[in-house]
């Protein structure tokens, strides 16, 4: 049975981690605004820009003149895995449900007899996915000196990705992030971004029935989009992903911080029980020893 100094010190032990807990909450709280205001205003724009794509890619289908990055290399055995994770922990399940869904995509790319390659951004992923997948590492971004993300953080992934996809280093890339819907709610989501594929919804011009001729082509048009589509991409997963990440530590802390005020009620119960049994047990050997005299 623990000593009331223990106890003791074991209390104040966990008060130190509560107001740490809660602090961190506090902090994840500020953070999650900015970050949700971000991951929220990036979505139309998206759609927007996704929607235009789909028009364009559509009226090239098909065409020996369209870009590689929309008709693929004609052959999908190699593929990228981008696994975009956090820097730091201390966030739920976040990080390992991403790292998850990458290993099951991975896992089932190998049996199928495919190659995979797989790109980590974010330290937390790496680190999940060494043990197992570190001979297929092909590189790693680190953002953690990064404070606000940018378009520019995002484009030279983009760049990266797009060099490594025109030097025949793969023929399909697939990013890996969590969707942000509510503080306590994050969605891991696998997108392939090359060869470009876009959801079958109707376009501008079947909408109003009009019928638009472009100038240049659409598959020139295509090729100057198609790398900002890219990179449009994997912004808004960073952003998905920021806005997810903070949810997700926000839960976490407010969680722990729980836990820890139920574990103090706990031991202030036990150490109140010692106590009052060290003090009857005084009390007794003082009564006997006053009545042997």
């Amino acid at each position: 049975m623990p000593s009331l100094k223990d106890l003791k010190n074991r209390i104040d032990s966990v008060k130190s981690t509560r107001k740490i807990t809660k602090a961190m909450q506090m902090v994840a709280a500020a953070k999650l605004r900015r970050a949700q205001d971000a991951a929220e205003a990036s979505r139309p724009y998206t759609e927007r820009f996704n929607s235009v794509l789909a028009g364009l890619a559509k009226a090239a289908a098909g065409s020996e003149a369209a870009p590689k990055l929309l008709r693929g290399t004609g052959s999908d055995q190699v593929h990228l895995l981008v696994v975009m994770t956090a820097e730091r922990g201390l966030c739920g399940g976040f990080n390992s449900s991403i790292v998850k869904l990458a290993r099951s995509a991975a896992d089932r790319l190998l049996a199928e007899g495919k190659t995979v390659k797989i790109l980590t951004v974010g330290k937390k992923g790496r680190e999940q996915l060494k043990r197992d997948y570190s001979d297929f590492f092909l590189d790693h971004v680190d953002l953690s000196g990064v404070r606000n993300l940018g378009y520019d953080d995002a484009q030279k992934i983009a760049n990266d990705i797009i060099a490594r996809f025109e030097g025949d280093e793969y023929d399909v890339a697939t990013i890996f992030f969590s969707r942000f819907q509510s503080v306590i709610s994050q969605i891991p989501t696998e997108q392939q971004i090359i060869p470009a594929t876009f959801e079958e919804v109707e376009t501008e011009a079947e909408h109003t029935g009009l019928v638009y001729d472009y100038e240049p082509s659409e598959e020139q048009i295509l090729a100057a989009l198609l790398p900002s589509g890219v990179a449009t991409a994997i912004f808004s997963a960073l952003l998905e992903n920021a806005a997810s990440e903070q949810g997700a530590r926000m839960s976490a802390m407010d969680n722990a911080t729980r836990n820890a005020g139920e574990m103090i009620d706990k031991l202030t119960i036990q150490y109140n029980r010692s106590r009052q049994a060290v003090i009857t047990n005084e009390l007794i050997e003082i009564i006997s020893g006053a009545e042997a005299l």
